[in-house]
């Protein structure tokens, strides 16, 4: 999320470059911990062929809600979180009074503040542990573990926090606000530059500030986590060695493939461009994406030029022309929608049109506008997340939860 603007024109679509690609069907590194989402379905048929896309609308009523997840192979429930510091569930399609998690009087909430992103732990099932980002009352991030007692039960101890990362932030906004675990076992964690308007501090391109980067942590080998030895800048001088890319704005949302292990993050832009940026799985990290020197495929300053050797571009991009604000986004590997294995869903907090596109060796391909169908209804689209089986929800920051399924 960000404040709105509005410019100019068209949709673009880019190869993955100016640095080295790798192509969209390599392995991931590491071995998944668990069985990640989306890689196995209840009982029942699937639905066969390619077919047409619509929503249904499956929850109202929430307050400020951004962001939805369910812990790994959980297929009765679905959380979501509210900005201002609740968890909620979803329980068999029903909203459970009582929240999972309120740690409100923690959370610094309104504009791009407040709870922001949720994580459960790869053997969430089997330790209760889960993660979240939220900007506290002083506005500054912090990445912290929470336990629930009983997993499959629908209260978690909000006593049992422990910080495992905290990032002091100089502004009001570009939080980020995503965390998500990749296939790998590794907890993400997407920060933005720390705010105000054109990174005044530079922390995009520097090496030494967590602002403005996806970090990579191993919550599992070290309290609160350990530096995994194969990130990219550990031997780096000066460098923060938790580091996995960098050159980001404001990666509000990021989503790994489940099936190839690509990593795709939508970076807000400032007054030209949105984009969507991908870390092929067989690079291991290292991108620069380029903010801010770049604004999507743009120099960032008109006019005064700017090198991009070494710059990772946009996978894919959109002008202000069509939109303010770009939310991410999940790549689909459930099993309702056979025929769209593989895609990208997105949209725009400012004009809630839905599209999609497919990766192929490092390119985005088969791009397709799904507003007439999916965005009904949508008013300001903050997230979208996936069910136990890999189904898509949209979740709308106006109070509502829709859910993707065949059109007949």
């Amino acid at each position: 999320m960000r404040e709105a603007n509005a410019l100019g024109v068209r949709v673009v679509l880019l190869a993955v470059a100016v640095s080295a690609c790798g192509g969209g069907d390599s392995p991931s590194p590491g071995s998944p911990t668990a069985t990640p989402p989306g890689s196995t379905c209840s009982a029942g048929t699937p639905v066969s062929g390619t077919p047409g896309l619509t929503t249904t609308l499956v929850g109202s009523g929430l307050s400020s809600p951004v962001d939805l997840q369910a812990p790994p192979g959980d297929r009765e429930r679905v959380f979501v979180l509210e900005q201002a510091g609740r968890v909620r569930i979803f329980k068999k399609g029903n909203l459970l009074s009582a929240p999972f998690l309120d740690i409100a009087s923690r959370v610094g909430s309104g504009g791009e503040r407040g709870l922001l992103g949720l994580a459960f732990h790869p053997r969430y099932a089997e330790n209760g542990r889960f993660f979240v980002n939220y900007t506290d009352r002083s506005g500054d991030t912090h990445i912290a573990e929470f336990r629930a007692p009983a997993p499959a039960g629908d209260v978690a101890d909000a006593a049992s926090e422990k910080l495992v990362l905290f990032a002091d932030q100089p502004y009001s906004n570009h939080n980020g606000g995503g965390l998500a675990f990749g296939n790998d076992g590794m907890l993400y964690v997407g920060l933005g530059d720390g705010g105000s308007g054109g990174d005044p501090q530079g922390n995009g391109q520097s090496l030494g500030s967590h602002l403005g980067k996806m970090l990579r942590l191993d919550v599992d080998g070290g309290s609160p986590y350990r530096v995994p030895a194969d990130n990219p800048f550990v031997n780096t001088s000066g460098a923060r060695p938790e580091i996995w890319s960098y050159g980001l704005r404001n990666p509000w949302r990021f989503a790994f493939d489940r099936i190839t292990g690509d990593l795709l993050i939508a970076d807000v832009g400032q007054n030209a461009m949105e984009e969507i940026d991908l870390g092929v799985a067989s690079r291991k990290g290292g991108e620069n994406y380029g903010w801010s020197v770049m604004e999507g495929s743009r120099c960032y300053q008109p006019g005064s030029g700017c090198a991009t050797v070494g710059l990772t571009l946009p996978v894919a991009e959109y002008s202000h022309g069509e939109g303010c604000s770009i939310t991410g986004g999940v790549v689909y590997r459930g099993c309702r929608l056979p025929g769209y294995h593989g895609s990208y869903f997105y949209s725009d907090y400012c004009t809630p049109f839905v599209r999609s596109f497919r990766v192929e060796s490092g390119r985005a391909v088969d791009l397709r506008d799904w507003t007439a169908t999916l965005g009904r209804g949508l008013s300001r689209p903050s997230s979208f997340g996936v069910d136990g089986d890999g189904e898509i929800y949209i979740v709308d920051h106006d109070g509502e939860i829709y859910k993707v399924v065949p059109a007949s």
